[in-house]
């Protein structure tokens, strides 16, 4: 990490179906190895997955799934006179995004069904409906924050 100034953000273009940036994020998160196509085919047959199932557009279910899985609130290490304490902070709101992005790619992959089409339609739609376990996260995560607000103090 440099000390001499922020990393410059990259520009994200918007992904070709939908013309969301979120879901071009997304869908970044998702490839591995840099096989993008495959990263789309994956995220697009999730969306279509969650239109015929559920009969209402996907991109408003992808971001109210988003939206539930945001965490508010998280815990930092922080060391005062050689403790080390769990200070709740509230999060930025970028890093909420990413986070967000991140639980539910874990939680998705850790699914058992059996293609990562259907494993990312069902957690999108668990964490829509305010379950599954990336929502489970983030609410480990406040609960968390919660437990250790009496170091709130020591916030910097």
């Amino acid at each position: 990490m440099s000390r001499r100034h922020r990393a410059e953000k990259r520009e994200i273009i918007p992904d070709p179906k939908y013309g969301d940036i979120v879901i071009s994020k997304f869908m970044n998160s998702v490839m591995h190895a840099g096989k993008k196509s495959a990263a789309e085919a994956i995220v697009y047959g999730a969306l279509t997955e969650i239109e015929r199932k559920t009969r209402q557009d996907p991109v408003g279910a992808f971001h109210q799934a988003l939206e539930n899985v945001m965490p508010q609130i998280e815990v930092r290490s922080r060391r005062v006179g050689g403790a080390t304490y769990q200070v709740p902070v509230e999060v930025r709101t970028e890093r909420r995004q990413a986070l967000a992005i991140r639980w539910l790619i874990s939680a998705a992959r850790a699914r058992n069904e059996r293609t990562m089409v259907d494993r990312l339609s069902g957690e999108l739609l668990d964490a829509a409906n305010n379950r599954g376990n990336a929502v489970k996260k983030r609410e480990d995560t406040h609960r968390m924050a919660d437990a250790n607000r009496a170091f709130s103090h020591y916030r910097w």
